[in-house]
């Protein structure tokens, strides 16, 4: 067959969050299928480190700085009527190694991972086009600019309506479109009938996330001894994970922070919460320390702090697509308090594999019943692994992409 081209807007390693996890699995498998040349973009020196490992895989590759300020991608954003999303990731030196690697190479396919990837496909592009959105962007969007106000709201909003468009757009131009759950398939089909008259010739796919069991297991990993410390210890302690400059996430955090702790350590006085992921603000930063909150950053291996954690609570308002975050944890057997969006596409049953709630005062609820009863919560964390290995592996979830590239065999892909 022929060779693929794979167009990332971050380099797909290391997995260490949620995209690149999904990003990294999906290069790997098709890497095992046909020659794939990528190209992505790097956030800072940690990627660089990582362009060897990415080269040993790639038939050829170009990584390039992001190095566009956001004031400077907002303002031509408003200049050419377009989304910021993708304004902040045009790069000329991008565009022409893509249209260097389609005149050289015999690409019969490419990939794009991220809707902010789409602009680089030539309009003359005769081949196999795939575009994996992950996510509805634009429903992301639309809500935060319906929670907001002032000229951040309206640009959110701006943001999400422009979105929209450019996502009908690549989804009239693609072979297929893939999204991250079959809920999230189901809105952004929806979504097309409304925009896109005529949207039953496009083929939208839900291709799920899938998480290595092997490598999240927690009779392999040695739990962390900092969250032993005197201000955790003795009651339970609580863990979220998951990229700090994330605003979902910032928003997650500042809820469980200021709304469900402190219902929580009303009848605990002893819980705490442990927030551990990469690029805390300092309004969160500024809380660490105080009332049972630890804030820890970035850390280089999250599995020993899940399993030093008693629990995760997972109290997302706005949430896209599968949380790699609730994978993780159940993976890792621990009994997973959760909203409703945070439990979105992935099919586990509420109160046997995981908790589901909506309200603070519920979600507060929840955490205190596992904490007062060990055995359950116990039980609750070995059936969440057990839902795992039977549903949740890379293998799997990526079955279906030697049929979407061309190939007739249909062998399950070890992709972890």
């Amino acid at each position: 067959m022929g060779e693929i081209l794979f167009l990332a807007h971050r380099i797909p390693f290391p997995p260490d969050r949620g995209d690149k996890i999904r990003s990294h699995n999906l290069f790997k498998a098709l890497a095992r299928l046909a020659p794939v040349h990528l190209g992505c973009f790097a956030d800072d020196a940690a990627d660089h480190a990582c362009e060897q490992e990415m080269a040993a895989l790639a038939a050829s590759h170009i990584l390039l700085d992001r190095g566009k300020s956001l004031p400077i991608a907002g303002l031509q954003a408003l200049a050419k009527g377009q989304p910021l999303s993708l304004t902040a990731f045009h790069d000329r030196r991008m565009a022409g190694w893509v249209n260097k690697v389609l005149r050289s190479r015999p690409i019969e396919t490419i990939f794009v991972f991220s809707g902010q990837m789409a602009q680089y496909v030539p309009e003359d592009f005769r081949g196999r086009l795939i575009v994996d959105l992950v996510d509805v962007d634009s429903a992301k969007f639309e809500a935060y600019g319906a929670r907001g106000s002032g000229f951040r709201s309206w640009m959110e909003r701006r943001e999400g309506r422009l979105l929209r468009a450019e996502e009908a757009r690549i989804a009239w131009r693609a072979d297929r479109t893939l999204l991250v759950s079959k809920a999230e398939a189901a809105l952004f089909a929806a979504r097309l009938d409304e925009a896109m008259p005529g949207r039953s010739t496009c083929r939208v796919e839900a291709v799920g996330n899938g998480i290595d069991s092997v490598l999240f297991d927690p009779a392999r990993t040695l739990p962390e001894p900092r969250l032993a410390v005197k201000e955790g210890a003795g009651g339970p302690r609580i863990v979220f994970t998951g990229q700090m400059d994330y605003a979902p996430n910032i928003a997650a955090v500042e809820r469980a922070i200021t709304r469900i702790l402190p219902r929580i350590r009303a009848r605990l006085p002893r819980a705490s919460l442990h927030v551990v992921g990469r690029n805390p603000p300092p309004s969160l930063l500024s809380r660490h320390g105080r009332d049972g909150v630890h804030v820890w950053g970035r850390v280089e291996d999250i599995r020993p702090w899940l399993a030093a954690a008693d629990m995760a609570l997972v109290p997302l308002e706005i949430a896209r697509g599968v949380q790699n975050k609730v994978l993780e944890a159940m993976a890792m057997e621990l009994p997973v308090v959760l909203s409703p969006g945070a439990a979105t596409g992935i099919e586990a049953e509420h109160g046997r594999h995981f908790f589901v709630a909506e309200s603070d005062e519920a979600l507060a609820n929840a955490v205190v019943l596992l904490a007062g009863d060990p055995q359950s919560a116990r039980a609750m964390g070995l059936a969440a692994r057990e839902w795992i290995l039977a549903h949740a592996s890379w293998q799997a979830a990526l079955a279906s992409l030697p049929r979407m590239i061309g190939l007739q065999t249909e062998n399950l892909i070890d992709a972890a």
